[in-house]
């Protein structure tokens, strides 16, 4: 049984940091297994905001958070990381961590297979 489980979420205020995680287990990577972190806002739809290739160390990031935030993923602990720097009132939702292989577009969240909980950010101005 696949299980992804987020943590790492909290409120701050603007300017400051925070990092997610998400613990993986059950999954099978192959070669073109893609991890997604994304957001959502109560009314909206989940957007992407960061994804890392598994198979080729490759990353890729929503224009609003290049620059401020990064992934990563720790092979040995199957934990996909999300380090957010410089945080913003508009960075605030709840994040969760997605599991895809191949998808056509890494930023939607239709072509993701498993899904965490979610863990909810807060930056307050």
């Amino acid at each position: 049984q696949v299980q992804l489980v987020e943590s790492g979420g909290g409120s701050v205020q603007a300017g400051g940091s925070l990092r997610l995680s998400c613990v993986v287990s059950g999954y099978t990577y192959t070669s073109g297994s893609c991890m997604g972190w994304f957001r959502q806002v109560p009314g909206k739809e989940r957007e992407g905001v960061a994804a890392f290739w598994t198979g080729g160390d490759k990353s890729d990031y929503a224009d609003s958070v290049k620059g401020r935030f990064t992934v990563s993923h720790d092979n040995a602990k199957n934990t996909l990381y999300l380090q957010m720097n410089s945080l913003k009132p508009e960075d605030t939702g709840m994040y969760y961590c997605g599991a895809a292989r191949w998808p056509s577009s890494w930023s939607s969240p239709k072509n993701y297979n498993y899904w965490g909980q979610g863990t909810q950010v807060t930056v307050s101005s």
